[in-house]
């Protein structure tokens, strides 16, 4: 510690008041000299000695009082400067800039940091206006707002709570901060303290993580495209090569069974069997294709689609289901990205429905409200608890979640009234996003 400091901490210990015998021997002479002065005031004529003996110590006293608080005035000066010092320091050693500015925002403080922060030196910041460090077109609006944040009394709060804030430094270069500020009142005159740093490292990472999400959505969204597309070559290969390819041995198995000899009951009980199983291998293949991608959807709409795949859903699981669809002719002309995520999702809703929820019956609701499509998929089941969503290999759900946001809709899952799960999704009908994705 400096020498000079050390010194005025020393000197705040020094007041007589601080020792409990000083103020004891204080409060003693008081006494003696109220006792002189009062015997004087009832003796002193007949005593002339003893008057000016109480008016030679009351002017002593008077000295001595006078003397005695010169001290602590001075005591208290001191004990002033000293905090100051201290307040000052701690000021100057903080890490982020602070600056404060009076009522006119002039600067009147401006730390070490500060100094760091704008390339300015504390000289040239003192006394002159603080829009300096303010990009010309936030001047105003600043100016504004400190005003107006004056007259609510508030002692502190932070600045730009939505926004980024910018600041100029010396050389005319801008940098994002981020800032809090604070008044205090000194008798009439008010003063703003501004606590603030640069942001600029922190809004790099930022804007880089949010390229690379982007990027991230993106390769997830054409990998999603890809894989649709893969499925729908797949799909009508075995709709249209193995359809036609079972069509021709159901037409050879019938001609067969018509050529079969009469009475040979262990060749036709083969051939019955052989029609069985290829009616089953049909059944099969067009079921395998409808699960890669269902035709009707490419060609009669979502609609249709996902009529047919409710209907499928309730015959294989056995629960029931309350349908409200929309009329085909008014989808019509939405993108395939969006039909495409909608049935997606419909398909793994009701996947789950029999897998995992026990329900006993389920809704399913899809509607257009204000340029959006909005399906809700509920069931009576035994719900989902939130541990389960946030499982790491929920791979569906993310998925799903993550193919709306791609294109600008939104996927919420939570508790349905009834008791089950409740899955609402909305998604915009026409897009940017979508149609660049589509």
């Amino acid at each position: 510690m400096d020498p000079d400091d050390r010194a005025i901490l020393t000197s705040v210990k020094r007041s007589l008041f601080r020792h409990p015998a000083a103020v004891a021997v204080a409060g003693a002479l008081l006494g003696a000299l109220a006792v002189v002065n009062g015997v004087a005031i009832f003796g002193g004529m007949d005593s002339p000695w003893l008057l000016g003996t109480a008016i030679v110590a009351d002017v002593i006293a008077v000295v001595l009082g006078a003397l005695l608080a010169a001290r602590e005035v001075l005591v208290a000066d001191r004990r002033t400067e000293a905090t100051d010092a201290r307040l000052a320091a701690i000021v100057d050693s903080a890490m982020d800039a602070i600056i404060t500015v009076d009522q006119a925002q002039n600067v009147v403080q401006f730390n070490r940091a500060a100094e760091r922060l704008f390339d300015c030196a504390r000289e040239d910041a003192l006394g002159g206006p603080l829009e300096r460090f303010l990009p010309q077109r936030h001047r105003a609006a600043h100016r504004g707002h400190i005003d107006k944040f004056g007259t609510t009394g508030t002692t502190s709060r932070r600045m730009g709570d939505m926004t980024t804030l910018w600041a100029l430094r010396a050389d005319g270069s801008e940098f994002p901060i981020e800032a809090s500020i604070s008044q205090a009142n000194d008798g009439e005159r008010r003063f703003y303290t501004v606590i603030l740093r640069d942001i600029t490292r922190r809004k790099q990472f930022e804007e880089e993580l949010q390229r690379s999400q982007r990027e991230l959505r993106e390769l997830s969204a054409r990998v999603l495209e890809a894989r649709e597309e893969e499925k729908a070559h797949i799909a009508r290969e075995l709709h249209d090569e193995l359809g036609q390819m079972l069509t021709a041995l159901k037409m050879d198995l019938a001609e067969l069974r018509r050529r079969l000899p009469a009475g040979d009951d262990a060749l036709a009980g083969m051939v019955g069997a052989m029609d069985t199983l290829l009616d089953r291998t049909v059944s099969a293949t067009r079921r395998i294709s409808a699960d890669l991608r269902p035709l009707m959807l490419d060609d009669l709409g979502l609609a249709e689609a996902a009529d047919w795949l409710i209907q499928e859903f309730a015959k294989r699981s056995g629960v029931a289901c309350d349908v409200n669809l929309p009329a085909a002719e008014t989808l019509q002309g939405m993108p395939k990205t969006v039909a495409t995520a909608l049935y997606r999702a419909l398909q793994e809703s009701l996947t789950n429905i029999a897998r995992h929820s026990g329900a006993r019956k389920a809704w399913i609701v899809i509607a257009l409200e204000d340029g959006e499509i909005r399906m809700e998929v509920e069931d009576d089941g035994r719900g989902i608890a939130a541990a389960d969503l946030a499982k790491p290999r929920s791979l569906g759900l993310k998925g799903m979640r993550e193919r709306f946001t791609f294109i600008g809709g939104a996927l919420e899952i939570d508790a349905a009234p009834r008791g089950g799960t409740r899955l609402r999704i909305r998604a915009p009908i026409r897009g940017a996003q979508v149609e660049s994705a589509a």
